[in-house]
């Protein structure tokens, strides 16, 4: 029987920095997927948080982008430019500014899942048996949506506080 020389823990928090570690090392080929669609990260973000039906607004936005408001106006500017987003009033309270993807912003997005769904040449590289274990291995975490699907949101659902994204209209 062999010796286990680290704990449980130790073993747990190698794996994920391989794992973590891995993710990274992958940036740059993220980054150029980005750069070709002529999209900064935080647009990446901003546009898997968004969907074509159901308008977001603004001020959960930010919140989902970790950002204030003036960074998600600013990457929502730079959307609606190009055409990939639109604001509309938000249902139930038109002092509240909704963002949804265009038909346009909905190819952009699915571009960005499909080219960033395209495993590295190194994973590629990997014979079938040590795929398949690694696919087996990564089926015993615990289960969460893919990476382009919409954080939820508290708010999501309700109408926000009017004064969340515009201070001017406190009574």
């Amino acid at each position: 029987m062999a010796v286990t020389r680290v704990t449980k823990a130790e073993l747990a928090r190698d794996v994920w920095q391989h794992l973590v570690g891995y993710f990274f090392a992958q940036r740059e080929a993220q980054m150029e997927i980005a750069r070709d669609l002529g999209l900064t990260p935080g647009h990446m973000k901003t546009l898997f948080e968004l969907d074509a039906e159901e308008g977001r607004p603004m001020g959960e936005l930010a919140a989902l982008l970790a950002c204030d408001a003036s960074n998600a106006t600013w990457l929502v500017d730079r959307l609606e430019e190009r055409g990939l987003v639109e604001r509309r009033p938000f249902p139930g309270d038109r002092r509240v500014k909704s963002v949804v993807l265009t038909p346009t912003g909905v190819k952009t997005r699915q571009l960005l899942v499909d080219r960033l769904g395209t495993p590295p040449d190194d994973l590629v590289a990997l014979d079938r048996a040590d795929l398949e274990a690694l696919h087996e291995a990564l089926g015993l975490l615990p289960p969460h949506p893919p990476y382009w699907a919409q954080a939820h949101c508290p708010m999501a659902g309700t109408a926000p506080d009017a004064t969340a994204d515009h201070p001017s209209a406190v009574t």
